[in-house]
């Protein structure tokens, strides 16, 4: 069977919280919100189909509360590919995302950083069609 990775975990302060970010201001899809009983949640999302998703996980102990927003030491944690940069960097801009700099052009491809509520580092990326 071939392997790939199904869902990241992304630490964050509140279930609801987070879910009207990814779903509202980036357009993630929701997956899965299920109730796993003493305030624990089993919460997906997903940027689009055939990706892999975020398992969105609430910090409960002192050091899962230190790490929210600094999972990664500051660095880019995730890339989100798509196929319309314009479109989507308008988007999120419109929808309160807040980008590290004007978007750029690289060998790669066109590239914005941007963060999430809690001050994670994403790059928006739409690859060169020969990259």
């Amino acid at each position: 069977m071939p392997r790939s990775i199904a869902q990241v975990t992304l630490l964050v302060r509140e279930y609801d919280e987070a879910l009207a970010f990814y779903v509202n201001a980036l357009g993630f899809t929701l997956v899965e919100d299920t109730d796993m009983g003493n305030a624990k949640r089993w919460v997906r999302v997903s940027p689009g189909p055939g990706s892999a998703e975020f398992l969105l996980a609430r910090a409960t102990t002192p050091q899962q509360q230190q790490a929210v927003g600094a999972q990664t030491g500051g660095r880019v944690m995730a890339f989100i590919q798509t196929d319309d940069f314009a479109r989507d960097y308008d988007l999120m801009r419109s929808r309160g995302v807040i980008f590290h700099g004007p978007p750029r052009q690289e060998p790669y491809g066109t590239v914005a950083v941007f963060e999430d509520l809690y001050g994670n580092r994403f790059d928006l990326i739409q690859p060169r069609p020969d990259a």
